[in-house]
């Protein structure tokens, strides 16, 4: 999935998902291991780093290990491969904890069988529960459900935190590996424990998996009461994929063509982000050209960058007129923050709802072997006001829950308070 260089922003769907704010298409040379020495392949390594240790620890669990002898006996017997470890799956598992011994969620290794995996989820071929997830405050937490996935009618929620995937913990499991046990094909189902509010209610859902269908955009007209002077047109947001702005012009088109009123929600609850040029195109609806949407901060001083406001004027006159709310909540991620913080720091539009996920930054897709990859976060997403995207995410102007009851009930309070604020 390559746009304009190349870059993703935001949560790309998934089967169990995959939120990753950016990715860029990248290749790098492959790694291997001659003779005890750690060499790249057309590159000499540069580091100060004692590898005795590793050496050591290698050569200790290669003369002391002791499989499982049940292991053995049930490879055995069964006419399968030994679950014996090779040397290349070490090579494997030795990358995968240095990339995480970063720290960082979002950076991390794909051995050959999760590399398939990534690949054909960021291509958009799958099956699963079509729910976006990722790691945050160290726990497997659901982002957002899709709309009318399998995921959103069994009941998830958006700030569900995963403890078990049918049986095993998933505790300390990563976002990759919840994705292997969550996917799988049509009409076959998953069992997962979530924990859900403040006091970590445990909620058991099983789950049908299906075909995932992304939806875009829908528009409408709401007026609760039916009073007059009180239209307020909608236009929801579900992705900001390759083909949104595209669909946000069509339905701002809509809005300008219709004479009942000037009132705007543009409601991003539950939308996990997506492409960065989107999220850039959408805003430049909204801003004059020239206008600071997002900053970029990259580990490479040299490759920072501002993306600016093009200043589309096709709805300009409609839209400086207008009275604008962006709907919001724990959901709303990555290209939606951005959306959202460069139009509230701009003074454009009223932000209602509660506190976004915080996810502000951009990782880079390198090729280690033809069938293995690593994902590195290569920038962090900072406000027109040099905001963090990533420490806190977005507080909204006017904080408004939503609870479990209200949306069983068929309310949205905070749709209402925007109607409120926008009528005033």
């Amino acid at each position: 999935m390559e746009k304009s260089g190349g870059k993703i922003f935001g949560g790309l769907l998934i089967a169990g998902v995959i939120f990753y704010a950016g990715y860029y298409a990248g290749t790098m040379a492959g790694a291997t291991l001659t003779d005890h020495t750690l060499a790249i392949a057309g590159k000499n390594a540069t580091t100060t780093a004692d590898f005795a240790p590793f050496w050591r620890a290698w050569n200790l669990l290669e003369e002391n290990y002791l499989p499982d002898t049940d292991m053995l006996i049930t490879a055995t017997s069964t006419g399968s491969t030994s679950p014996e470890i090779t040397d290349q799956q070490k090579v494997w598992g030795a990358i995968e904890g240095l990339a995480t011994s970063y720290g960082d969620p979002y950076t991390s290794f794909f051995p050959p069988q999760e590399n398939e995996v990534f690949k054909t989820t960021i291509s958009g071929n799958f099956e699963g529960v079509g729910m976006e997830i990722a790691v945050k405050d160290g726990a497997l937490t659901v982002v957002a459900p899709l709309k009318s996935s399998p995921a959103e009618k069994a009941g998830v929620k958006a700030g569900d935190r995963i403890s078990k995937i049918n049986d095993t913990d998933a505790g300390q499991m990563k976002v990759e590996d919840a994705i292997s046990l969550i996917r799988g094909p049509k009409g076959t189902s998953v069992k997962i424990l979530f924990l859900r509010g403040e006091k970590n209610d445990p909620t058991e859902i099983t789950i049908v998996r299906n075909i995932i269908t992304l939806p875009i955009i829908d528009t409408r007209i709401y007026n609760k009461d039916k009073k007059p002077g009180q239209d307020v047109f909608v236009i929801r947001l579900y992705t900001f994929s390759a083909n949104s702005s595209q669909s946000f012009y069509n339905a701002l088109k809509e809005y300008s063509e219709q004479n009942t009123t000037n009132k705007l929600v543009i409601d991003l609850r539950g939308n996990p982000g997506g492409y960065l040029e989107s999220a850039v195109d959408i805003a430049s609806f909204f801003l004059p050209a020239g206008k600071l949407i997002v900053s970029e901060s990259s580990s490479k001083k040299e490759q920072s960058q501002e993306f600016r406001s093009k200043g589309f004027s096709d709805f300009s006159d409609k839209l400086f007129a207008s009275k604008i709310v962006i709907l919001i909540d724990s959901g709303s991620a990555s290209a939606s923050e951005i959306l959202a913080g460069a139009l509230s720091e701009q003074g454009v539009a009223t932000l209602v709802g509660k506190q976004t996920f915080g996810k502000g930054s951009v990782q880079q897709l390198f090729d280690i072997t033809d069938d293995t990859s690593i994902k590195i976060t290569v920038a962090r997403w900072f406000t027109p006001n040099h905001r963090s995207i990533s420490k806190a995410g977005l507080i909204p102007d006017v904080i408004v829950d939503m609870t479990i009851d209200d949306v069983k009930a068929g309310r949205d309070p905070q749709l209402d308070k925007a109607v409120e604020i926008l009528t005033k």
